[in-house]
């Protein structure tokens, strides 16, 4: 399959930002890094925590990275932020200090660089709300563009490299820049995280659950975690995100598929009253957040850090229904090389529907390396008002009972290549065999 012609000449209209994009954001490593600004978010909203993230917000400007869309126009209050949002989460296998520690490559320095080994879009729509998660495997072959190193190096364009050597090229712009160049997404927000971020992220929530259908046991990681749901959190959660051999075929896309799942856990976690309704865990996501970008181990666009601008996005997405929220990962199919090329056919029904903010419809199954099974399905959680009628609100529900019910929207049937979960979906990784 020849690889896609690079952004000079898209093949549509862009899911495109702000008011415009009306239809049209470790996850594995990184969704954690998405839990983070939600949570800094809920705390920058009290007056005592914005304090405490106004006083290091200079610090976290300074590490900053320009993705070419950095937009610093902010409104004067705090509220939800107008139209659509892009941002690219990206989780990196550096192999730099205490992350050593947590790489058997790494230790055996039988890898190089610092590649974004989880690439992840999260595409939060406008009016309504719905959220969408895209993976990219971190192996699909796709062109890289030109990109300029953090160190001022220029790299030419390629045709057809793995997608994870974008960041080794480039850092966190050079990888916006092909995700972009691949599906016609306007991204106006980035973060990378390394492992020990990961690590630091996932021990402040406080561990997420996860479900293994069978018992699982990987040499490579170090995780073995017996049948049944556990609580993961700190190097164990890491573990989890990174496994693949001991799961589904062993391969990548397995791997996404378990990610996904402790993303979609997470999800609801940090939707429930247990988790944003109590501060201190607030405050310490807030906190370690702050930690990650100051200690080398977070990097943000300078679009995102900014601490309004993450309680306008974490105002977004707070509410957004389990159905609404999907997973799926980019279309592949496998190439003679054993690394994977992308589907472009489906992948530009994905990338419409998005553009046309309508229902996405799963038909496919949760993963394309056999690594999960639903198991159940989410309730969503409700919260009943205690608080007392206004005079004439009684007469307002009754006349918006007699209302006529909004026309149900028709959703879109993604193809089968397109595969994935929802938030309200529950699923199990299965073990390999």
């Amino acid at each position: 399959m020849s690889p896609r012609p690079a952004k000079t000449a898209p093949r549509r209209e862009p899911v495109a930002r702000h008011g415009i994009l009306r239809s049209p954001h470790p996850l594995t490593q990184i969704l954690t890094v998405l839990g983070a600004i939600v949570a800094v978010a809920v705390v920058s909203i009290s007056s005592v925590s914005a304090f405490a993230l106004w006083d290091v917000a200079h610090a976290v400007e300074a590490a900053s990275v320009d993705i070419g869309d950095d937009d610093s126009q902010l409104p004067p209050t705090i509220g939800e932020i107008e139209g659509g949002v892009n941002l690219l989460l990206v989780g990196t296998d550096s192999c730099e200090g205490a992350n050593t520690a947590l790489s058997t490559a790494c230790q055996e320095e039988t890898t190089g660089g610092e590649r974004n080994d989880v690439t992840l879009l999260v595409h939060i729509s406008d009016n309504p709300r719905r959220v969408t998660i895209i993976s990219f495997p971190r192996d699909m072959l796709v062109p890289i563009p030109s990109c300029t190193g953090e160190d001022g190096t220029q790299y030419s364009a390629m045709s057809s490299q793995m997608l994870n050597v974008s960041y080794s090229y480039g850092g966190l712009s050079c990888t916006v820049l092909t995700v972009e160049n691949l599906t016609g997404v306007d991204i106006q927000f980035a973060a990378a995280i390394r492992w020990t971020g990961v690590v630091n992220m996932s021990d402040a929530i406080g561990g997420v659950d996860v479900c293994v259908s069978e018992d699982i046991s990987d040499g490579n990681t170090g995780l073995s975690l017996t049948a049944g749901t556990h609580s993961l959190s700190g190097v164990q959660a890491l573990q989890f995100l990174r496994i693949r051999h001991g799961i589904g075929d062993g391969s990548d896309l397995g791997r996404i598929s378990n990610q996904q799942q402790f993303m979609s856990s997470m999800v609801r976690k940090l939707q429930s009253d247990g988790v944003l309704g109590n501060p201190a865990v607030l405050l310490n996501l807030a906190t370690t957040a702050l930690q990650q970008v100051t200690s080398d181990q977070l990097v943000l666009s300078s679009s995102l850090a900014n601490p309004q601008r993450m309680v306008q996005i974490a105002m977004a997405v707070k509410s957004v229904p389990y159905e609404d929220i999907v997973f799926v990962q980019y279309p592949t199919v496998y190439a003679t090389s054993g690394r994977v090329q992308p589907v472009y056919s489906a992948a530009d029904v994905l990338f419409q529907a998005l553009a046309d903010n309508q229902p996405l419809i799963l038909t496919g199954s949760t993963s394309g390396g056999y690594g999960t099974e639903v198991v159940g399905e989410a309730e969503q959680p409700t919260t009943e008002s205690t608080a007392t009628p206004t005079p004439g609100a009684t007469d307002a529900a009754t006349d918006a009972a007699t209302e006529e019910p909004t026309p149900v929207e028709t959703g879109v049937e993604l193809p089968a290549s397109i595969t994935g979960q929802t938030a309200a979906q529950v699923t199990c990784t299965v073990a390999q065999h």
